[in-house]
C-alpha cells in the first residue's frame, strides 16, 4: 500500500493534552468503532464516514509541528488494521511515544495476529471495552476500572 495514498477519517485532533497518557500529548482520534459501548463518552465516533478525510502526510505534519508524544484514539484505532502499523510506525520513525487507546483486551490482540501486527510498535495501549458500571472518573488515563494500562515493551520481554 503507497503511503501517499493512505487516508484516516479523523474526528480531532487535540494538540498539547495531558488527559490521554503521560505528558503534553497530540491526540488523534480516528472515526469507526464497532464496540458500541453503554454509556460511550462520544457515541458519534463509532460512525466510520465521521470526521474529515486526512492523509497520512497531514496527520504527520501535524506530529511534527507539535513535536508532542501521541496518543491514537478514536472510535477505536484498531478497527483500521490494515493502515493503523503504517501511522504507528512513521509516528514511531519520528521518536514519539505512541499510545493506542481500544475497546480490544489484550488477550484479543494477542489472539488475533491482524490486530496484533498492528499495534506491536506502540509503545503503551489502554485495553478493554468502557463498561459505564465500572466508571471511575478518578482513574488516571480511563475511563473504567476494567480498562488497563499495557506497556508493551515490558510485555514483550516477558512473552519471548
Amino acid at each position: 500500500m503507497n503511503s501517499n495514498q493512505i487516508t484516516f477519517n479523523v474526528l480531532d485532533i487535540r494538540r498539547g493534552t495531558t488527559v490521554d497518557g503521560p505528558g503534553l500529548r497530540t491526540s488523534i482520534y480516528l472515526a469507526g468503532c464497532r464496540h458500541a459501548c453503554p454509556g460511550c463518552h462520544n457515541p458519534d465516533s463509532w460512525d466510520f464516514n465521521a470526521g474529515s478525510p486526512m492523509t497520512l502526510e497531514e496527520i504527520l505534519r501535524v506530529v511534527d509541528d507539535e513535536d508532542f508524544d501521541v496518543t491514537l484514539s478514536g472510535g477505536d484505532p484498531l478497527m483500521h488494521p490494515d493502515t493503523l502499523p503504517i501511522l504507528i510506525h512513521a509516528i514511531k520513525e519520528r521518536g514519539k511515544n505512541v499510545w493506542v487507546y481500544t475497546g480490544y483486551t489484550i488477550e484479543q490482540i494477542e489472539a488475533d495476529p491482524k490486530l496484533w501486527d498492528a499495534v506491536k510498535e506502540a509503545d503503551t495501549i489502554v485495553d478493554g471495552p468502557f463498561m459505564r458500571d465500572l466508571r471511575d472518573p478518578d482513574l488516571l488515563f480511563r475511563g473504567s476500572s476494567n480498562q488497563r494500562i499495557i506497556d508493551l515493551h515490558k510485555r514483550r520481554l516477558h512473552t519471548t
